[in-house]
């Protein structure tokens, strides 16, 4: 059974922690820089073959590192994805299975306000441990709509600009240069950093710089030279911050990964292309120039299907992680980061935490895993009947244990199964060949939902709700 994070243990077990690494210089520990891109579709890098999308910075990553291609993310959607990374546990464990919206819509979909900073975090443990803390680029762990929402100063980071959240809305291109200088001032004091790097792109609104689009002029499609322009102007920012790592000598030393929240958004039929605006981040082109691709993966954006779940994920470590390699057969999930980053810092975890990953330290040095002690497990709201416009957003709960995946519906009236591993691309239904294996996965995904909260609890409700949760 999931088991709460005691707040006295867990701050007990902080202060052993950090009287333990306080001490640890920048060349003692590994620095991480942890690129995670929003809506960021699997077949959208040069590297993983995309016909016009050029992405010659992140190709760089893979070259020099491992690309891994069996990466999941814990949902389709933002918020929930990005929870897992947070506390490496599977959101359901918060009532957080769609994006942090208006209070009233979080309030309907019973869902808390924001992510809880009592809740086990990666940048407290990690900061606990002598490292110093940032994050730049989105948060979406509140909302910018939610203004008594906490600041991400309150979930264990040093330094942060962001957007997405409460207060003053960083400007979305500034995300680099402020990476920049954060890993500069770390320098010089001789600390270990770990960096989120959220980038905004390609979110919509799709916000173009002239220098960008100019690369792409010559391109007939309007909707697909927005597109490119600002996948382009993302991958030049990374450069940037590649660069600064070697300028300054810290690349054998810094773990860099890149991946996405989710799979790439796609409007459910033919959209104009027209002008959007988001209180966030400000004016941009909408959903018309969403153009990504899953590089053969069923579904999109807010599906758990492989479209909308596997992701990019590319790690480069010189000389720890190998080089120029493809692995296609470990399973790793986002829920595995936390401990994963926990182990390369040598910070302790409170005695009472359980996550729901594991490490995989010994799979990005070269050990390939196909397999897990226990499942993983994906919950988020979904449509019933199946809509002619999305045909695989149905999906409301799902599973991985072994070499199956098993989905369901809301009541489990419509299930289908694949043998994951021979069958990545879900094409064939393998469901009533195998009864026994839907039967016992079923029961799996029963017993967890047993583990669940049946409502958010805690200091995670705005001020704006028109009445008490409890009401």
């Amino acid at each position: 059974m999931f088991r709460k994070t005691s707040i006295t243990l867990a701050c007990l077990c902080i202060v052993i922690a950090a009287h333990v690494n306080s001490t640890a210089t920048a060349a003692e520990k590994p620095n991480i820089l942890f690129i995670f891109a929003d809506d960021w579709g699997w077949g959208d890098l040069s590297c993983h073959g995309h016909p016009y999308v050029k992405t010659p910075n992140i190709d760089r990553l893979a070259k020099e590192g491992t690309d891994f291609h069996r990466f999941t993310v814990a949902s389709g959607v933002c918020s929930p994805s990005r929870t897992a990374v947070m506390t490496g546990h599977f959101p359901a464990r918060y009532n957080i299975d769609a994006h942090f919206a208006w209070v009233p819509q979080n309030q309907k979909r019973n869902m808390p306000d924001w992510l809880s900073p009592q809740a086990p975090l990666l940048p407290r443990f990690l900061q606990q441990a002598g490292y110093a803390t940032a994050h730049f680029g989105k948060w979406h762990l509140a909302n910018d709509m939610i203004p008594d929402s906490p600041l991400p100063s309150a979930y264990g980071y040093d330094e942060y600009g962001a957007f997405n959240c409460a207060g003053e809305q960083m400007p979305v291109h500034e995300d680099a240069d402020n990476a920049i200088a954060f890993i500069e001032k770390s320098h010089r004091a001789n600390k270990p950093f770990f960096i989120n790097l959220w980038i905004h792109e390609p979110h919509t609104p799709f916000h173009t710089v002239p220098k960008y689009e100019w690369r792409f002029r010559e391109m007939e499609s309007r909707p697909d030279a927005i597109y490119a322009s600002v996948l382009s102007h993302a991958d030049d920012r990374i450069g940037q911050v590649l660069n600064t790592l070697d300028r300054l000598n810290l690349t054998d030393n810094t773990l860099v990964i890149f991946s996405s929240d989710n799979g790439p958004a796609r409007a459910a039929g033919p959209t104009e292309l027209s002008l959007q605006y988001d209180t966030a981040t400000g004016a941009g082109w909408g959903i018309g120039a969403a153009k990504g691709i899953t590089g053969g993966r069923k579904g999109y954006k807010s599906a758990l299907f492989e479209g909308g779940i596997g992701v990019p994920f590319i790690a480069r470590w010189p000389g720890k992680i190998a080089a120029d390699k493809v692995d296609k057969t470990s399973l790793i999930s986002a829920v595995d980061l936390l401990p994963t980053f926990c182990e390369l810092a040598g910070a302790s975890l409170p005695m009472d935490y359980k996550p729901d990953g594991i490490s995989q330290v010994a799979t990005l040095l070269g050990q390939p895993t196909t397999t897990r002690d226990s499942p993983l497990f994906w919950k988020m709201q979904s449509a019933w009947p199946i809509r002619k416009a999305q045909p695989y957003h149905w999906v409301s709960w799902a599973i991985v244990h072994d070499d199956w995946k098993l989905l369901a519906n809301r009541d489990s009236t419509h299930i289908e199964l694949y043998d994951i591993t021979t069958d990545p691309y879900e094409k064939t239904d393998v469901s009533k060949e195998n009864p026994e294996v839907v039967k016992l996965l079923l029961q799996e995904i029963d017993d967890w939902k047993e583990t669940l909260p049946k409502s958010p609890s805690g200091h995670v409700f705005s001020k704006l709700r028109s009445r008490s949760p409890s009401e």
